[in-house]
């Protein structure tokens, strides 16, 4: 686990929230973000698959989960304005194949972890791969804190890499 306290933002990291069905995040956590918008975010790259949700007030506005594999789990919501290249075929997916092997059709229209990237901008201020933009966030100047039960100790900075493989749930204020 790994977390985070900034005037106004929390931030967990654990791989307790990585569920296929981010709209079954555990009811305390989102009773914690009354008031507040609450954001999960996870991905596990080696799978392709990618999972966020948004909640206002206590209220699921945002929820979709999908990998190649199991197709769309969960899309409930209208999509964000981040998503919107993706389902109109703007962003579609680029896949080289492994040398020697036929070249199938990807199974979704575009690839969750460029969406992934786009998400992350939008909730979080940075990226993790790829090239960032002027505005965005130093995630290697973030630190973070791994709980122990005799102490907290520091996870080091880089709050993209610290908790790398574990999903998030960032409790933010109200405003966008």
């Amino acid at each position: 686990m790994c977390a985070a306290s900034w005037l106004g933002v929390e931030v967990i990291g654990d791989q307790e929230v990585m569920i296929d069905a981010p709209s079954q995040l555990p009811e305390h956590l989102v009773e914690a973000s009354a008031d507040r918008r609450l954001v999960l975010h996870a991905m596990h790259s080696v799978v392709d698959w990618l999972a966020f949700a948004v909640w206002e007030d206590g209220r699921l506005v945002r929820s979709l989960s999908l990998s190649p594999d199991s197709g769309i789990t969960e899309n409930i919501g209208e999509p964000l304005p981040f998503e919107l290249p993706y389902w109109a075929g703007d962003r579609p997916a680029d896949i080289i194949p492994w040398p020697g092997e036929e070249e199938e059709p990807y199974a979704l229209p575009f690839h969750p972890l460029d969406l992934d990237e786009d998400a992350l901008r939008a909730f979080c201020g940075f990226i993790q791969e790829g090239r960032p933009e002027p505005d965005d966030v130093d995630a290697d100047a973030i630190e973070l804190y791994r709980p122990t039960r005799a102490r907290s100790r520091r996870a080091g900075s880089g709050a993209a890499q610290s908790c790398g493989g574990y999903g998030s749930v960032a409790l933010l204020p109200t405003e966008p």
